[in-house]
């Protein structure tokens, strides 16, 4: 795995602690958190850390395409540091979300280019039911 600092660099952002530690934490966790809970994590080791200062990294990370800003329906923007194509499951019950891999929606995005003569940037579908979890506790 490549190094975040050079990650950064890459793609044109400053290198500051702050964004190390942002960028870490949404390179090594796949609940796709949102912008408080990302604070509320670094906070303690990042006493000097505002809740701005993570919304105004996260925008720099999304105009950088470091990472996805997902709407999951429930008021809050989740984001995640993978960017392969890929889509999400969201639970209705405890708002988990979950990465679907999926080859056959590149079908779909034909079809919205070509019905609607559009370009498409990137593809995100929404999947929205029950997990595992929350099947088993029903």
């Amino acid at each position: 795995m490549k190094n975040t600092a050079d990650i950064l660099r890459e793609h044109g952002l400053k290198v500051t602690p702050q964004r190390l530690a942002i960028y870490s934490m949404l390179r090594n966790t796949d609940v796709h958190p949102n912008a408080e809970s990302i604070y509320k994590v670094l906070e303690p080791t990042n006493p000097t850390m505002s809740l701005a200062t993570v919304y105004k990294t996260l925008d720099s990370f999304k105009s950088a395409e470091l990472v996805r800003e997902i709407n999951a329906g429930d008021g809050s923007s989740h984001y995640d540091a993978c960017v392969k194509p890929h889509n999400h499951f969201i639970c209705k019950h405890c708002g988990s979300i979950i990465d679907i891999f999926c080859d056959n929606i590149g079908q779909l995005e034909d079809s919205v280019k070509n019905d609607f003569n559009c370009d498409i940037d990137y593809t995100q579908v929404l999947f929205f039911g029950t997990c595992p979890k929350c099947k088993e506790h029903k």
